[in-house]
């Protein structure tokens, strides 16, 4: 099984794949139909419904966007579906949105609070959702690991908070580092479709216009040194994950989820 046959292809959504057909280091491979990543899921068609929650059997979806995102976009039709759970699972610090105040000045990005890495700007908001919201990390690959049927982990782009957990998720199951970097970096396949679509948004056009064009690629490099910075500072990110509140059963549970 190729990377390409990993493709959801889905009329409402841009950016959808399995995390299955992914190498171990102990020469296993990922199961399919177990944890998809994907972008905004409000546009969804009655087709991609169906092949979604009959096809694949999608009981969870772990909502990575802030409040402000949801009021603004809307939870989309996989909410209205009898059998699908929803966990929204923010990866910023929520704030109540004070009366008065507009939502789409609420919107986590724009104060820029979350401190830079040096090296790369997005390693640093990756850092920070690690640092701010390691409740909803964790609490993201627990449904991952515990809860019966597929489940499918999105933000907006799907690229750099889907991105990260879905990282983490590929670490506990002992993917090889390269196959988790890949990953990451296959959502630039997509790069110009997730664009368009988020460009279309009064919520996010503002802030992508704003942005240089090659701050939107999803670099491996990116995912390397946020994995490399895991490593050196906490052992790795199941050290991580157990200063969290992570337990072995936990990760007994993904790896039996999620490898065969």
């Amino acid at each position: 099984m190729t990377e390409k046959t990993r493709w959801i292809s889905l009329e409402g959504a841009a950016n959808v794949r399995d995390l299955g057909g992914l190498p171990t280091t102990d020469g296993r491979t990922t199961r399919f139909g177990r944890v998809l990543r994907s972008d905004n899921l409000q546009s969804l068609t009655e087709n991609d419904v169906a092949l979604l929650s009959d096809g694949i059997g999608l009981g969870h979806v772990i909502d990575l966007r802030s409040l402000a995102e949801v009021q603004r976009e809307g939870p989309g039709p996989l909410t209205r579906l009898p059998g699908v759970t929803i966990h929204h699972l923010s990866l910023f610090v929520e704030t109540q949105i004070a009366a008065g105040v507009e939502v789409d000045k609420a919107l986590p990005w724009q104060s820029r609070a979350v401190q830079e890495d040096p090296e790369h700007r997005s390693v640093g908001f990756y850092q920070g959702y690690l640092r701010d919201r390691a409740d909803s990390v964790v609490a993201a690959l627990r449904v991952m690991a515990h809860e019966e049927g597929a489940s499918i982990v999105h933000c907006a782009a799907g690229k750099d908070r889907t991105g990260v957990v879905s990282a983490l998720a590929l670490e506990v199951a002992g993917v090889a580092r390269e196959a988790v970097v890949a990953d990451y970096a296959l959502t630039a396949e997509r790069i110009d479709a997730i664009l368009r679509r988020l460009l279309s948004s009064e919520t996010y056009s503002t802030d992508l216009r704003d942005r240089p064009a090659d701050s939107h690629l999803p670099h491996a490099f990116i995912m390397e040194r946020f994995l490399n910075g895991l490593d050196r500072l906490h052992g790795g990110a199941l050290n991580w994950l157990a200063a969290n509140g992570w337990t072995d059963d936990d990760t007994g549970a993904l790896r039996s989820r999620l490898v065969r």
